[in-house]
C-alpha cells in the first residue's frame, strides 16, 4: 500500500484576490514561507520516497522546503501534469470580476462542463492530474510514502476521484494553502485518510510494520479500525 500526501503550495501575494493560474514568477510571500516551514517540520517525521511537484514557482518553493527538512534525500521530480488548471483568459483577473462572468455559475454547479476561454477544460485537467498521480503511485511501488505538491483544483480533482465522486461534486472539497490531504492507494481501492489537514501529526502515515511476509490487508475495517493512519 502506498501513501500519497497531496500538498497545496503556501500563500502568495495573489492567493485569494486574484486567479494566479499559470502566471509566471508568482513566489511564496512571507506568510507562505512560514507555512511551508511549518509543514516541512511535520512531514520530516516521515521517510519520504519521492517528492513530485508542479513546475510553478510557488509549488517548487514549497516542495523544496519539504525536501530540505528530509536532508535532501527524497528523489525529486517536476511533472508538468501537476501544473495549475489552464484558466486561459481568466488568468490574472480579480476574483470579484470573474464572479460576474456567466461562466462562474457553471464552474460552481457543473465544473465538468467548463472549458475556460482560451484555456483548458476542467474535465481535461482532472484526467491529467489523476493519471499523473496513479502513474507515480504505480512507479514508486509498494509502501512508498510520497508527496505531490500542486494546486487547489488539482487536489480537489484527485481527492474526488479517490472518493468515487463525479467531478461536479469536487467543489465540496476544500484544500487550504499548505494543507495536506492523504490518500492510501491499494490494489482494491483508494482510501482517503485526511483532507485539508493544516496541523495534525503525520507520523502515523509511515509505512506499516508487518510481521514476516504477511501481506498487508487492503480491506476496509468494519467499525472504523484503530486509526493512526492504518487501513
Amino acid at each position: 500500500m502506498s501513501t500519497l500526501l497531496l500538498v497545496r503550495h503556501g500563500l502568495t501575494a495573489m492567493t485569494g484576490p486574484v486567479l494566479a493560474g499559470r502566471t509566471p514568477g508568482v513566489h511564496l510571500d512571507e506568510r507562505g514561507q512560514k507555512q511551508a516551514t511549518a509543514l516541512a517540520e511535520r512531514v520530516a517525521k516521515l521517510p519520504l520516497t519521492a517528492i513530485v511537484t508542479s513546475p510553478l514557482e510557488r509549488c517548487v518553493e514549497t516542495a523544496q522546503q519539504l525536501r530540505d527538512a528530509q536532508g535532501g534525500e527524497p528523489t525529486w521530480h517536476v511533472d508538468e501534469r501537476l501544473i495549475e488548471a489552464g484558466y486561459g483568459d481568466w488568468t490574472g483577473k480579480p476574483l470579484k470580476e470573474l464572479m460576474k462572468d456567466p461562466l462562474w455559475k457553471v464552474v460552481q454547479a457543473q465544473p465538468s462542463a467548463v472549458r475556460f476561454p482560451g484555456g483548458e477544460g476542467l474535465a481535461d485537467m482532472a484526467v491529467r492530474a489523476v493519471v499523473a498521480v496513479r502513474d507515480w503511485d504505480a512507479r514508486l511501488g509498494e509502501d512508498a510514502v510520497w508527496v505531490a505538491c500542486t494546486h487547489g483544483d488539482i487536489i480537489k480533482a484527485v481527492v474526488a476521484d479517490a472518493l468515487g465522486l463525479h467531478l461536479d461534486q469536487y467543489q465540496r472539497i476544500v484544500p487550504d494553502p499548505c494543507s495536506v490531504s492523504v490518500i492510501r492507494y491499494t490494489s482494491v481501492r483508494p482510501y482517503v485518510l485526511r483532507v485539508n489537514d493544516t496541523g495534525g501529526d503525520l507520523a502515523g502515515f509511515a509505512p506499516p510494520k508487518r510481521r514476516g511476509r504477511k501481506p498487508a490487508s487492503h480491506d476496509a475495517t468494519p467499525g472504523g479500525g484503530v486509526g493512526g493512519g492504518a487501513v
